[in-house]
């Protein structure tokens, strides 16, 4: 029954750790260096993952 009951709380810590790890949101605006104007197509990606995307045309 401990068992069962350690298995339990490890598998809700790891899906809350997940959870949380889900809801994170990065937001901004890519400009020039030169002029300010945003840059349309620059690829972002997240340090050590393979995450990214890529802006719009607002930049």
């Amino acid at each position: 029954m401990r068992k069962r009951i350690t298995l339990f709380c490890a598998f809700l810590l790891i899906g809350i750790s997940l959870a949380i790890a889900q809801a994170v949101q990065v937001t901004g605006v890519v400009v020039s260096s030169e002029d300010d104007l945003p840059v349309v197509g620059a690829s972002i990606l997240v340090k050590g993952t393979s995450n990214g995307t890529i802006t719009d045309i607002d930049g």
